[in-house]
């Protein structure tokens, strides 16, 4: 259930308000813990009136030109996401159009005033004669769960040598490097906004670079080739659609009132006139945008095409605080995503092009949660789908997905069980320790030698937050039996994050105990928890497949759908 967190490191321009025109350069300094680091914030302007920006850190070798993933501007507010290095900053801008005053939160929250730069700041690095080893160095990260290629384009300035990294599966491209060194045959690229270091030793013949990948205190193997043929460097995604399409598509902006966020989405609607039936898509767990982007696929871009295409209008929004949307995702819970849903299903209401009475949901993993939460509780939802979505509580979903996982990696049906029985273990102390502290320092002797220091902290952070806490506790059953619309539950056979063999049953017992009289509930056979079609279901496999959602589930779901 809970997915490998993606982010695709694009400059996304938003839609602002005219009244205030803040492109420029714009210059700050923040002040951590004694140290001085000298921001500029260069913001551009596009012919419609949307703002896009980057980030400098002169005072960082090699971090200039950090991509601002979202840039919003609401009545003098400025807020910013850049998820490469996990920051967010809140600003107002002054009457004047002078300053910006506000917080940087980045693991803390500081201070920090940007002023307008009187010339422009220009940081980047002049280009010098080619190194020999400049060009694209291309190598494959085996985790053990998954396999990450990385790119390292090298480019020779008259600082030193430079560099950018790509993780191809993960559609995470141009991060910036703080610095490469170079000392006869040996190689050290840092790249700090992601913890991560790269150590190697060039060949002779310039054929490879042997050395080791270390981030968050866990060191791996990395051999770097020369990678000569741009083909090597693109992902295979023949689902994707590409423009025209043969229908209506267009960015929107709804409110959750209840909550003060903004949802940023795309609505797509079949050529005709309509109305016509509609579903609104719930992405699963993790911070996702609209597409749900994931390890180079984009599910809900290739569903709602094809959905669209059959008739069937879809409305699909950047979960809140991700890509273009407001609002803050980490203190969020199961409860507090299911109330951005419902805001989509009113905003669907107002439109003529849709009929009122034909609007379904379709939720993913936790999406597939959420869904009966909103149909148990409103009259407004005419079917939901639910993709892989879970019967039993997380704490009992979470040991049977890690054990599945480990299997499908390699490791003995033995060792596995033994992990998955001290997970439980620690579940257990998440659910009943109240004390914070005490929690922490268990979780600490349990963890101990398991994982670098550094890594055993962040997964605390995580399995200790509100989401978490939630999801642990969480029985799907409940909430299924006062579920009265048409419901459509599908699994892959190959699901080793949500099994269909433990969550299936009680999904069909939970709608049978409630009445239900409309319902389906399939084993899709050889689809993963990505609806791919897969050899094992490992999540390993999830980026190697070209596929990105199985035509067999594709239209099921039409199908389905359309005889509601």
């Amino acid at each position: 259930m809970k997915r490998i967190l993606i982010f695709a490191v694009l400059v996304i321009a938003a839609s602002l308000a005219p009244a205030q025109d803040i492109a420029g350069d714009w210059q700050g300094t923040l002040s951590v813990s004694g140290a001085e680091l000298r921001l500029v914030l260069h913001i551009t302007k596009a012919p419609d009136n949307s703002f896009k920006a980057t980030l400098d850190s002169i005072d960082q070798p090699g971090a200039n030109g950090i991509p601002v993933n979202s840039i919003t501007l609401r009545d003098s507010k400025l807020n910013l996401d850049v998820e490469i290095v996990h920051g967010t900053y809140e600003g107002k801008v002054a009457a004047d159009g002078n300053t910006i005053s506000g917080t940087w939160t980045q693991g803390q929250a500081l201070p920090l005033e940007f002023k307008r730069a009187p010339t422009p700041v220009k940081t980047e690095h002049k280009p010098a004669k080619p190194s020999d080893i400049d060009g694209a160095w291309m190598g494959t990260l085996d985790t053990g769960a998954i396999k990450l290629r990385v790119v390292f384009h090298i480019v020779n300035t008259e600082d030193g040598l430079s560099a950018t990294l790509d993780s191809l599966d993960q559609g995470a491209m141009g991060i910036p490097t703080t610095s490469v060194t170079r000392g006869g045959s040996s190689l050290k690229i840092e790249v700090q906004k992601i913890g991560g270091v790269f150590e190697g030793k060039i060949a002779p013949d310039l054929s490879s670079i042997d050395g080791k990948w270390s981030q968050g205190g866990g060191t791996m193997p990395l051999v770097l080739k020369p990678a000569k043929d741009q083909a090597e460097l693109e992902l295979k995604r023949p689902q994707n659609p590409v423009k025209p399409y043969p229908y209506r598509d267009e960015d929107v902006t709804y409110d959750n009132k209840i909550q003060n966020v903004t949802l940023a989405a795309t609505l797509t609607i079949p050529q005709g006139k309509g109305p016509f039936p509609a579903v609104v898509l719930i992405t699963g767990s993790g911070a996702q945008d609209r597409d749900e982007s994931l390890l180079g696929h984009k599910p809900f871009l290739v569903l709602s095409d094809y959905l669209t295409r059959h008739g069937i209008a879809v409305l699909r929004a950047d979960d809140r605080g991700t890509a273009k949307s407001t609002g803050d995702f980490a203190t969020a819970t199961t409860a507090d995503f299911a109330t951005d849903t419902e805001a989509g299903v009113a905003y669907l209401k107002t439109r003529p092009e849709i009929d009122p009475h034909k609007i379904g949901l379709i939720g993913h993993s936790e999406g597939g949660v959420i869904a009966p939460m909103i149909a148990a509780r409103s009259k407004d939802i005419a079917f939901i789908v639910m993709m892989a979505g879970t019967g039993v509580p997380g704490d009992q979903v979470l040991p049977a997905q890690g054990e599945a996982i480990e299997v499908a990696g390699g490791k003995s049906a033995e060792e596995a069980a033994k992990n998955a029985a001290k997970e439980k273990e620690m579940l257990t102390l998440v659910e009943t320790e109240k004390d914070q502290a005490v929690l922490e320092k268990e979780l600490k002797e349990k963890m101990a030698g398991d994982a670098p220091e550094a890594q055993i902290g962040l997964q605390i952070s995580q399995i200790t937050s509100p989401w978490f806490r939630y999801f642990l506790t969480y029985d799907p059953a409940t909430t299924l039996r006062k579920v009265t619309c048409p419901v459509l539950a599908i699994n892959g056979s190959l699901d080793k994050q949500v099994l269909p063999t433990q969550n299936l049953p009680p999904i069909r017992k939970a709608l049978q105990e409630g009445g239900n009289k409309n319902f389906e509930v399939d084993e899709l056979p050889g689809l993963n928890h990505l609806f791919q079609t897969a050899k094992t279901g490992s999540i390993a496999e999830y980026s190697q497949i070209e596929e990105t959602m199985s035509p067999v589930a594709l239209e099921k779901m039409s199908t389905w759908i359309l005889k509601q």
